[in-house]
């Protein structure tokens, strides 16, 4: 890597960056519904997937000390309630699918995260169930990252930009949060256009974007900001940044 790069930091989305290959999490658990041989409509499966995520948020059903496979199970028990499926081995079957899925993706970007920590200070925005750091001990890359940076914990969700701008004060070891510095010298990572790029690019961070079907992708996409690099895998990360 570049060592005369000014890139002082790299700040990375989990949920849909590292864990799913750019796929919105509700892309991944439909397949695996389909996989297993559930017979839902998708219309219904997303009606379901909202009210899942609506009862998780701030509810606590979720602890810190819980890993990828627990969130799942809670996360597709919560679905099946809502579709009036009785079917707990058939839930379990696809919450297992989906941590293996999240297991083979985190695996294939760890190489590409372990030589990227050898020169540049990383760190994790996400939203998140307060339990981020328990998931990343759990997949062995919490050690990667210098800060966490959890929406749960932090009490501010994307796309707000303060969730990026206290990433980075707690990288920086300062309250540029306060401050209401701009960010010139990181470069963000994520899958989302709304909730990664526009937010990290309003404040001035070099933007990363690595798309894959969205949660709306039947709907137009905001306009990407025309200085944001577009990646087909986070290992092409290590030759953007020898580059830049």
């Amino acid at each position: 890597i570049n060592p005369m790069s000014d890139i002082n930091g790299i700040i990375f989305d989990y949920g849909g960056t590292i864990d799913s290959r750019g796929d919105h999490w509700s892309e991944v658990i439909y397949r695996a519904y389909e996989t297993e041989g559930a017979d839902i409509d998708r219309d219904n499966f997303r009606k379901a997937y909202v009210y899942a995520e609506r009862a998780l948020e701030g509810s606590g059903i979720i602890t810190p000390n819980d890993d990828f496979l627990m969130s799942m199970r809670k996360k597709v028990s919560l679905q099946f309630r809502y579709l009036g499926i009785d079917a707990p081995y058939l839930s379990d079957a696809i919450a297992m699918r989906c941590y293996e899925c999240s297991r083979e993706c985190v695996t294939d970007a760890r190489t590409a995260l372990a030589y990227l920590a050898q020169s540049y200070p990383l760190g994790i925005v996400s939203n998140f169930y307060g339990n981020l750091r328990s998931v990343l001990r759990d997949f062995g890359i919490l050690h990667l990252f210098r800060t966490v940076t959890d929406s749960t914990e932090a009490g501010i969700r994307k796309p707000d930009p303060e969730i990026f701008l206290k990433g980075i004060a707690d990288m920086e070891g300062s309250d540029m949060l306060a401050a209401g510095l701009a960010a010139p010298k990181y470069m963000v990572v994520g899958d989302s256009v709304k909730n990664d790029i526009l937010p990290a690019d309003s404040i001035g961070c070099v933007t990363v974007l690595l798309p894959g079907t969205p949660w709306d992708a039947d709907k137009p996409q905001p306009r990407l900001p025309d200085r944001t690099i577009t990646i087909r895998s986070l290992n092409e990360l290590p030759d953007i940044l020898l580059h830049l």
